[in-house]
């Protein structure tokens, strides 16, 4: 068997390997705060490009960011009730307001406060309250406003990314004087999501609605983005909901029409998270370590000098400087080209390795040779270690932003083949218990059926599968069959999975 960067393999342990990657590539480490995580500078920088992408998504569709407090009065998040049942056992509380030496000298919580603090599980009831302020007329609307934060949800079972009790997010609040515009302020940041997931992180995705029990709390409908990792397992990348009226009710969100009447309005939340972070290490990774779509790598090209006789470094060093420069005037997704040289002491099969396990896409090796050659020696992370080849530099400068443009064609490709060949369609509840078998860890992936939204076989699958009920894809939009459970016809097709 080959020797591979990452132990242990996809096939011998998933979930470790899902660690180990994070590790290798240097994203994050957990906190000495239960259930938290260290966001280290190789993790951020792709959060950073994740947030660059999607905040100018969101403002070129007319919103504003703003910034709310992260502390939430007790009151206010009791005052929509679905709400406050759907988050009340991940609530972080806060009952005092300073500490106090006890009589031994330890630092004790005093000065308890007249109303607890809920730290932020999501801002719909603090915003509320503050739009009930600002809608007065039908002049204000629509209130278009996004927040990137931070939220806290005391997770009993956490891991990097995919769960943890503190984690990054945007949350897009808006309010509207109609429904059907809030309802299509829903859709459209859905397709936001979309865009996102699918061109910049080559993440191919079902989205369409949730069903009544995945609703978010308080919420008249929710909508989903599902990605199939490479167990088969779904995991959601981000939601948008439409609130209706029921937080405008709660909260006395009104406001006066254009024929002098007093209504409420209608209301959108939206976001996703550093969970994305989780989903491409889980969707784009090998046995080497991460690979990284062009588009949201915080590095496109490393070069890598190889010195073996001290009198050829100024040389080799000179012509890797050269090299970068004309590469960083070159522009990739309209910004300049990002490169760096690993300068480091490191040994260079060191060197090579460690940046394939954070998947920069194109390594170059430059060495003696290649400036007698004029080339570049260059690896691709769509490609394995070994398959490397020599360019000549002029044909690499000139053709390097398609290979980029390629690798990150090809990545989407490979994912959404992935998808296809794994997706199926079921047509009785004999194939659905066939196709997820409990007894063959390899069995799965997206289950497509007819079926009506009831909880009695939806709990049936949790119990005896662990399936859920993903999405009903807007790609089968108005296709109906007859329910697998039921035998009712007119049953909306839905996809089933095991997730995250």
């Amino acid at each position: 068997m080959a020797k591979t960067a990452i132990s242990p393999t996809r096939e011998e342990n998933y979930p470790e390997r899902y660690q180990q990657v994070i590790k290798a590539a240097d994203l994050a480490e957990s906190s000495v705060v239960r259930g938290c995580m260290v966001i280290k500078p190789w993790g951020y920088a792709i959060w950073e490009n994740i947030q660059k992408n999607l905040d100018r998504m969101i403002k070129a569709t007319g919103h504003k960011n703003f910034y709310c407090p992260l502390f939430v009065p007790l009151s206010f998040l009791e005052k929509e009730a679905a709400h406050v049942e759907g988050f009340a056992k991940e609530c972080a509380v806060v009952t005092h307001h300073r500490l106090e030496a006890d009589s031994n000298g330890k630092l004790q919580p005093a000065g308890k406060l007249e109303e607890p603090l809920i730290i932020r599980p999501t801002s719909e009831a603090i915003i509320g309250d503050l739009y009930s302020k600002w809608i007065q007329s039908y002049r204000d609307l629509p209130l278009l406003y996004n927040q990137w934060a931070n939220v806290v949800r005391w997770e009993m079972r956490t891991r990097l990314f995919l769960r943890t009790s503190e984690f990054l997010w945007q949350e897009g609040h808006t309010a509207h004087a109609t429904e059907q515009e809030a309802r299509e302020e829903t859709i459209k940041m859905l397709n936001t999501y979309v865009d996102l997931v699918e061109n910049y992180l080559a993440m191919p995705v079902a989205y369409g609605e949730k069903t009544k029990s995945e609703r978010f709390p308080g919420a008249v409908n929710t909508y989903t983005i599902e990605a199939m990792m490479q167990d088969k397992k779904a995991l959601q990348g981000g939601t948008s909901h439409f609130l209706g009226q029921n937080f405008a009710k709660a909260f006395d969100i009104k406001f006066l029409s254009a024929e002098g009447v007093q209504q409420y309005v209608y209301t959108t939340s939206w976001g996703v998270t550093t969970r994305l972070i989780g989903s491409l290490v889980m969707m784009h990774s090998d046995d080497d370590g991460l690979i990284l779509p062009p588009r949201i790598a915080p590095l496109h090209v490393v070069i890598l000098p190889l010195v073996r006789n001290e009198q050829d470094k100024p040389k080799v060093l000179e012509y890797c400087n050269n090299l970068m420069q004309q590469l960083q005037a070159l522009n990739y997704d309209n910004a300049p080209l990002l490169v760096e040289i690993d300068n480091s002491d490191n040994r260079p099969g060191e060197k090579a390795w460690g940046w394939v396990k954070k998947g920069v896409p194109i390594r170059l090796e430059i060495g003696m040779q290649e400036i007698e050659k004029n080339a570049v020696f260059m690896g691709r992370r769509d490609k394995a270690y070994n398959e490397k080849t020599s360019v000549n530099k002029t044909e690499f400068l000139a053709s390097v932003v398609a290979t980029l443009e390629n690798m990150q064609s090809n990545i989407f490709a490979k994912a959404k083949q992935f998808q296809k060949d794994n997706t199926v369609e079921v047509k009785s509840v004999e194939e659905m218990y066939q196709f997820f078998d409990p007894n063959n860890e390899n069995s799965g992936g997206f289950a497509l059926a007819p079926w009506i939204d009831e909880p009695v076989s939806e709990e049936r699958l949790k119990q005896d599968l662990k399936v859920t009920a993903r999405v009903i894809p807007t790609y089968m939009q108005g296709a109906t069959g007859t329910c697998i459970f039921t035998g009712q016809t007119g049953a909306p097709y839905t996809l089933f999975a095991k997730s995250y």
